[in-house]
């Protein structure tokens, strides 16, 4: 027999799940630090390309996390 659930989602937080990620764009000229797990090194990444490009003083962070679905009621 099958029963159907309603499923939701939610932020992966088992100690298992992946980390989340994150990386910088500059609004510039379009260079993207490399993602990370290490939210001070994309910062790092920005304020040295602002040091080498003057003139690159915005930027875009991108941050990426996990998800987890289940049913509700389950976990």
């Amino acid at each position: 027999m099958l029963r159907h659930h309603r499923w939701t989602i939610t932020p992966a937080t088992e100690p298992d799940s992946a980390q989340p990620l994150f990386a910088m764009r500059c609004t510039v000229c379009d260079a993207v630090s490399g993602d990370t797990e290490d939210r001070d090194a994309a910062a790092g990444w920005a304020l040295t390309h602002s040091g080498r490009n003057p003139a690159h003083r915005t930027y875009r962070e991108t941050l990426v996390l996990p998800y987890r679905t289940y049913p509700v009621g389950r976990r």
